[in-house]
């Protein structure tokens, strides 16, 4: 049950925040959730867990710069998952 809580609470606090930006109609909320969460898993679990959502921050900062928001944060999350998954804790990539 607490984990429909959580999916409803997660739910509600996006579109609040997608409202408050002014995001409406700019982005698939669910398909960000999931490409969001995937990243700062990989990142918290290859990397470090701080490193997660300062990572989420500096992807969505990049691909507010680019032509198309919303396909390059695909593309970033992609490419820094993979950038994790072959992370070194110890000696960095």
């Amino acid at each position: 049950m607490a984990e429909s809580s959580d999916a409803q609470a997660l739910s509600e606090w996006v579109t609040a925040v997608v409202r408050e930006l002014g995001l409406e109609g700019a982005l698939d909320r669910e398909g960000v959730v999931d490409m969001v969460l995937d990243l700062t898993s990989d990142v918290a679990h290859g990397v470090s867990r701080p490193g997660a959502p300062v990572t989420a921050f500096l992807v969505g900062v990049a691909a507010g710069r680019a032509d198309d928001p919303a396909v390059a944060a695909r593309d970033y999350a992609q490419k820094i998952s993979a950038l994790a998954d072959g992370w070194d804790r110890d000696g960095g990539a």
